[in-house]
């Protein structure tokens, strides 16, 4: 077995971990996991197999860091996310070592994962691509819904933000989105 499929195995493994359950009955995570390297591989088809592993450590046992170990609000909530930024890249960092891959490849999943340089770097803005282009497609009817408290210019102005992270063929794979009528207003007025 080569290194990264043994890296991939190991990856998983973590995910597997999740006690949330994807409506399939499998763990969360790993099915974020599956929609975040397919957006990296369908944004860049010649991506390195190193950056597909990256993508797979988006949420890299994110369960183990809930939101509410934070305190509420922005500045909690900004704690909360660099922290599991810099978790989930020393943990990848870890399991690829340990599944043979070399340092200069360890070091930049770890780079990728934690987004370092965003607009730079092209795997960190690959993985931020991926993420926002699932949480579209997948979780913003449900964060709209836990969030129905929300006026409507919050949600637009959290988009527009969301929005200009971005590449440009992000947002023309975003735009393209099969979006329910009331998201897909919000998502267009906010940028798209």
């Amino acid at each position: 077995m080569n290194a990264h499929t043994r890296a991939r195995e190991l990856i998983d493994a973590a995910h597997a971990a999740d006690p949330a359950r994807a409506a399939d009955g499998r763990p969360a995570e790993l099915v974020y996991a599956d929609r975040v390297e397919a957006w990296v591989s369908k944004l860049m088809p010649a991506a390195p197999a190193h950056l597909l592993l990256a993508a797979r450590c988006q949420h890299l046992e994110r369960f183990l860091t809930p939101r509410s170990t934070y305190p509420e609000g922005k500045a909690g909530y900004l704690q909360w996310r660099k922290f599991l930024y810099q978790k989930q890249a020393a943990r990848a960092r870890e399991l690829v070592l340990l599944a043979g891959l070399d340092e200069a490849q360890a070091d930049a999943i770890a780079r990728w994962v934690s987004k370092t340089d965003l607009k730079k770097d092209p795997g960190s803005q690959a993985l931020e691509d991926a993420a926002v282009l699932v949480f579209l497609e997948n979780e913003i009817g449900a964060f709209a819904a836990q969030h129905a408290d929300y006026p409507r210019e919050k949600f637009v102005d959290i988009l527009r933000k969301t929005w200009r992270k971005l590449s440009p063929a992000a947002q023309r794979h975003a735009s393209a989105l099969d979006l329910p009528p009331a998201i897909a207003a919000l998502v267009a007025e906010a940028g798209g």
